[in-house]
């Protein structure tokens, strides 16, 4: 039986990714915990896809948005670091994602995505998998969809602003509106 996340401690991770200038680091959820900031970790099942690159676009070119909701992005696949890094310095023309604005992490050996419940064990890929983790290192919100299915951007930074509000969000709540 799947285990809940949602309320718990969010697993720490260093992996290695793809910074936004191109260069090869290291993310880690610590750090970006210590510098009291909100993660938005993504999972997603693979480079060079077709459902991949229309979120991965979308959520950086809404970058902004979200660090001003002072919130950090990290995107995850079991590829390679290498296979990120062709990704993209591809065009979006040309099945590339381009230049982004947050990191993709590499989670080659399977560790992270299994860890927060999002892989496929027969096929060595994560699924559709995203979690906003408060700065205090609690999972407040997750979701994973079919891998066929894409995420809603304007619906995370929705929850991530309701969750901000510390307050009872109604259905269809929208930043702005009273809380309960």
């Amino acid at each position: 039986m799947a285990e809940r996340l949602v309320g718990k401690q969010a697993p720490l991770f260093v992996l290695d990714a793809v910074m936004p200038d191109k260069t090869f680091g290291t993310v880690s959820l610590e750090q970006i915990m210590n510098e009291g900031k909100w993660t938005i970790l993504f999972f997603y099942p693979n480079d060079f896809t077709f459902v991949c690159p229309t979120e991965i676009t979308a959520i950086s070119d809404r970058y902004e948005e979200f660090q001003e909701l002072n919130a950090e992005v990290i995107g995850i696949s079991t590829d390679s670091l290498y296979s990120h890094y062709a990704w993209i310095n591809t065009e979006r023309t040309k099945n590339g994602i381009g230049p982004l604005n947050y990191p993709l992490a590499s989670d080659r050996n399977h560790v992270v995505s299994r860890e927060y419940g999002v892989l496929i064990e027969e096929k060595g890929v994560a699924m559709r998998g995203l979690f906003i983790i408060h700065p205090s290192g609690e999972i407040q919100y997750e979701v994973v969809h079919h891998n066929n299915v894409g995420r809603d951007i304007d619906e995370v930074l929705r929850v991530l602003q309701a969750l901000q509000t510390g307050g009872l969000c109604p259905a269809n709540w929208r930043p702005g509106q009273s809380t309960l």
